[in-house]
């Protein structure tokens, strides 16, 4: 089995792999974790970019809470992981706060009543409420459990770790050509060498080999600033936040004091030289926002970066066989819930390896047809 991806997807397929039993051999271009792993603020929600309600629309009600419960299945079946093997990776149980947005509590309202129907863990609270709990001025706000936060970088490490004491290998190597009409996958590298493997899984986060075409997904950019250590300072119980919009903003704490805080996302800004031009008034527009969702925070910004990430238009994953390939798989998270999603890919892939059968691979297929 070879992996193609040595960050967080990657690891996870590799640990997950290994513990099935499987020889697995890891490539990547970079250093483990350097690539989209690295920029990744690692919320680990189970709530979905697209709310229930728009899934339900597209879908049916069926589907829809379906992939909401494999995503808050995947949600609690990560920290467990983690806490089974001790990987230190400063992962801690979160709550999740789900912001209304204009003052227009109606939508989230709405929300809060279909996963309430799915028996999903959310309570609605109101202005009062949340002010009184959290000392967050909005019209409202879903309050959930099961969500996390974690070091990507850590948690990656640490499972690679765990995939070589089982006989993994890691290697620095580039793919540049896929060949699968033999029995065999064969992989070209840009070294001129190839590699031959049963089946191939792409882990390759957003830079996506030419054999996978989707119609699903769309390229975007986001900026991140990280506050100085301000333990004194931060919001109570430091629940992870995101707001209900398309684009919303998104914000946690680290086990150090920070704050971490995400968003102004563009889909016109995709190469990095114009990410770059446009980090300085993206970063004074988040210390504003920050200013503004919570004032007691100190504006002083340790850090500050972007980073490109896809999403797709139903906000689900592309997980499963890449089509006109044979033996070769991808697992793609995208969007807001990429960690949790690469957890659920390597859980749904290895069941399809080994005969399984699941309606998720239908609803998460790559080349499934999205309404609309």
């Amino acid at each position: 089995m070879l992996i193609i991806g040595a960050g967080i997807t990657g690891a996870l397929m590799a640990e997950r792999l290994t513990r099935q039993g499987r020889q697995v051999v890891v490539i990547d271009r970079e250093l483990p974790s350097l690539g989209s792993t690295v920029a990744s603020t690692a919320m680990l929600l189970w709530e979905i970019d697209r709310p229930l309600f728009e899934l339900a629309q597209l879908y049916g009600f069926e589907k829809a809470v379906r992939c909401y419960r494999a995503s808050h299945h995947a949600a609690q079946g990560l920290p467990s992981l983690v806490r089974q093997h001790g990987i230190a990776c400063q992962m801690r149980r979160r709550l999740s706060l789900y912001l209304v947005v204009d003052d227009s509590p109606n939508l989230v309202q709405d929300e809060y009543a279909l996963r309430s129907r799915a028996d999903l863990p959310s309570l609605y609270l109101d202005h009062a409420a949340l002010l009184k709990r959290f000392g967050i001025a909005r019209a409202g706000a879903l309050l959930s459990r099961d969500a996390a936060d974690a070091d990507p970088v850590l948690l990656t490490h640490g499972l690679l770790d765990i995939s070589l004491q089982r006989g993994a290998r890691l290697l620095k190597a580039n793919a540049v050509a896929y060949d699968s009409t033999a029995q065999r996958v064969t992989v070209g590298l840009e070294n001129g060498l190839s590699i031959e493997a049963r089946q191939v899984v792409l882990a390759t986060g957003y830079v996506m080999p030419d054999i996978v075409r989707p119609t699903a997904q769309q390229p975007a950019s986001s900026w991140v600033i990280a506050s100085r250590r301000q333990p004194g300072h931060l919001w109570p119980e430091q629940a992870l936040i995101w707001e209900a919009s398309r684009n919303y903003h998104y914000a946690r704490t680290t086990a150090d004091g920070r704050i971490i805080l995400g968003g102004e996302d563009d889909r016109t800004l995709i190469e990095p030289d114009a990410r770059d031009d446009a980090t300085p008034a993206k970063v004074r527009a988040l210390k504003d926002y920050l200013k503004a969702l919570w004032p007691h925070a100190s504006e002083d910004v340790a850090f500050g970066w972007s980073g490109a990430f896809d999403t797709t238009h139903d906000g689900l994953p592309l997980i499963g066989r890449v089509p006109g390939s044979k033996n070769i798989f991808a697992a793609f998270g995208y969007g807001g819930n990429g960690i949790t999603f690469s957890f659920l890919a390597a859980e749904l892939l290895a069941a399809m390896l080994a005969g399984g059968s699941s309606p998720l691979f239908d609803d998460l297929a790559i080349d499934r047809d999205i309404p609309g």
